[in-house]
């Protein structure tokens, strides 16, 4: 059976992962969390609410999937939690993890918090613009970065200047993207000097995911 043929639920999940039974638990909290909450506001788009563990869930896990060895990361403009706090989840029994939400909405942040504090996860909430975290991020104090991720937030070319400071110390930069990536990626072109990858969407294929090493801007 194809997944997109399945009844919406966390078995969706072993089509494509194996994951432990806690990883499990607390992925069946946080979507319980999502559906409540999205009753009061609008956390993703309804027509994607009835597939919101392949759209969503399967979607954001590819993240981890792509870079098990990063256990340090930004997510920009986190909103309902897709990618950071599935990335969050899936590193919960990684000692020393942990995964910074940045999301300038006051009332996404609390989502964020809730689900944070119901799941027991590895992860933080800034509730700034991105702009701000990127100009006052402090190493020493906040902690190095292995790992910027971003979905459905901005044109690449933003998105990269954005993580720029990050991966100009190290990181690696994931960007979502769709049938569009192309041409985000020739217009980035004309700002930025980029080396990346392109990861084809396990659920989508007309969907990426960018991995990004380098970006330098251009002179």
């Amino acid at each position: 059976m194809q997944p997109e043929a399945m009844n919406d639920g966390p078995e969706v999940l072993d089509h494509y992962f194996s994951v432990s039974r806690e990883t499990r638990e607390r992925l069946i909290a946080y979507v319980g969390l999502l559906r409540r909450w999205q009753k009061a506001q609008n956390l993703v788009a309804p027509s994607t609410l009835s597939q919101v563990w392949l759209r969503h869930v399967v979607d954001s896990a590819q993240i981890h999937s792509l870079s098990p060895d990063i256990h340090h990361w930004i997510d920009f403009g986190s909103g309902a939690g897709f990618p950071g706090l599935v990335t969050a989840i899936l590193l919960a029994e990684t000692p020393g993890a942990m995964v910074h939400l940045v999301e300038s909405n006051q009332r996404k942040g609390a989502f964020l918090r809730t689900v944070i504090r119901e799941t027991a996860i590895p992860a933080k909430v800034h509730a700034v613009r991105i702009e701000a975290v990127t100009e006052q991020w402090d190493e020493e104090t906040d902690g190095h970065i292995e790992g910027v991720s971003a979905r459905a937030l901005a044109s690449l070319d933003l998105l990269c200047g954005y993580a720029q400071p990050f991966v100009a110390k190290g990181a690696r930069a994931f960007f979502h993207k769709g049938r569009e990536s192309a041409s985000e990626i020739a217009k980035a072109s004309h700002t930025w000097d980029l080396d990346l990858v392109e990861h084809k969407s396990l659920i989508d294929p007309q969907s990426v995911v960018l991995e990004v090493g380098r970006i330098d801007p251009l002179t």
